[in-house]
């Protein structure tokens, strides 16, 4: 069995001055009686918590001459690439059309080979493992491997350092990797309440069925939250901890969005305001005196408001 506090606490030794240790605050608003707690990691690298899991994953292995495959829906792809600029590996990312136009140029601007892909995140990941065995290249999974969980799981302890108070913490949820290093680190500490949007809904179709399984994808964050089937990490987390499992419609989530814009100046992408979107919403509701407590994971919107 992984000993993920220890694990954890190496991973954030390891990437230590790669990336950045991300603001919190406690904000009023939101329709809500009561403050919540954030963590604002999509102030991360490529503006998501992945820069964590890719950079540990590069830093704890010794990488070939052929470099670094991912296969992404955007957000890891990118990680993936600066990481291993920063660390002066090739690296080729493969992602699905739907990625989007602005995560894709975030993934070129870094310099890396991209492949474009039809289809969804398994097509890409496909495509990947076929480079990955053609070129001996070093293979960054987006969520389902220990260094990538690990990585991520830097978040939830540096959270914690920062004084975190909240008894519960609401993450949104696409293939796995940002929960199960929470819930890796916390060790049922905290409550965690698990959030997917109703069409992307992998980690609760897995939980309902007693084992991963095949989902349909699609909504508003699918190009962030649109895993196929849930990563085995992550399921045996969650279902060995107990997490709450909650599910959000696609409005809920734009709501949320717009509403982090309008009342704290956050421009964050749908994945990044799920897990606020199942407290506005009702979908997760604290019990009286329940401090709770949202990260915030995603700033890749599209299309980028700012293109010229």
């Amino acid at each position: 069995m992984t000993d993920w506090k220890t694990e954890i606490s190496a991973a954030a030794a390891r990437i230590e001055g790669h990336v950045i240790r991300t603001p919190v605050a406690t904000l009023d608003g939101f329709g809500l009686p009561y403050p919540i707690d954030v963590k604002l990691e999509q102030m991360q690298h490529t503006g998501t918590f992945k820069a964590r899991g890719a950079f540990n994953t590069l830093l704890s292995m010794d990488v070939p001459d052929a470099g670094v495959v991912a296969a992404s829906g955007g957000n890891h792809g990118a990680a993936a690439a600066y990481a291993a600029k920063s660390l002066g590996h090739p690296a080729h990312i493969f992602v699905p059309e739907m990625a989007g136009p602005s995560k894709i140029n975030l993934i070129r601007a870094t310099g890396a080979e991209l492949s474009v892909v039809p289809g969804e995140y398994a097509n890409a990941l496909d495509l990947a493992r076929e480079h990955e065995a053609k070129t001996g290249a070093m293979q960054i999974h987006a969520y389902d491997a220990p260094g990538t969980v690990a990585g991520q799981g830097t978040c939830m302890r540096e959270w914690e350092e920062q004084g975190l108070q909240a008894d519960t913490i609401l993450i949104a949820v696409g293939g796995g990797g940002l929960i199960a290093g929470a819930m890796g680190w916390l060790q049922g500490a905290r409550k965690v309440v698990a959030v997917e949007p109703s069409t992307s809904c992998a980690l609760k179709a897995a939980l309902t069925a007693g084992e991963p399984v095949d989902v349909d994808v699609s909504g508003v964050a699918a190009n962030a939250l649109g895993a196929r089937r849930i990563g085995s990490i992550c399921f045996d987390l969650a279902r060995s901890t107990g997490v709450q499992s909650v599910l959000v419609e696609d409005e809920a989530i734009t709501d949320a969005q717009q509403a982090l814009w309008h009342e704290a100046r956050q421009l964050v992408e749908p994945a990044g305001a799920t897990a606020l979107a199942a407290i506005m919403s009702g979908a997760y509701t604290p019990e009286p005196g329940e401090r709770v407590a949202v990260l915030i994971c995603g700033a890749n919107i599209a299309p980028d408001p700012f293109a010229g």
